[in-house]
């Protein structure tokens, strides 16, 4: 596990939320479980903004793909002219 410095915050949860970090915990501390959950959090918010970049990205590129399709087919006919 990675050592950190570690600040102290304050923030309001939801009786469920606590229930649950408590019934999950196992040998950890509760304020270990948070850590470990939030880390995935925000791990899963990073994948999915990349998994939306990469989605864009290859969306964008459909008509490019139809255009260099379309150059190389012309350029093959030209090739075969020569």
């Amino acid at each position: 596990m990675r050592t950190a410095i570690k600040a102290t915050r304050t923030f309001s949860l939801d009786k469920e939320i606590l229930a649950e970090v408590k019934r999950t915990r196992g040998d950890l501390s509760e304020s270990e479980r948070v850590n470990r959950l939030l880390r995935f959090a925000l791990d899963l918010e990073k994948r999915a903004a990349l998994e939306r970049e990469i989605a864009g990205f290859f969306a964008a590129n459909r008509a490019d793909r139809a255009e260099r399709r379309a150059f190389e087919s012309a350029s093959r006919a030209s090739w075969a002219r020569e």
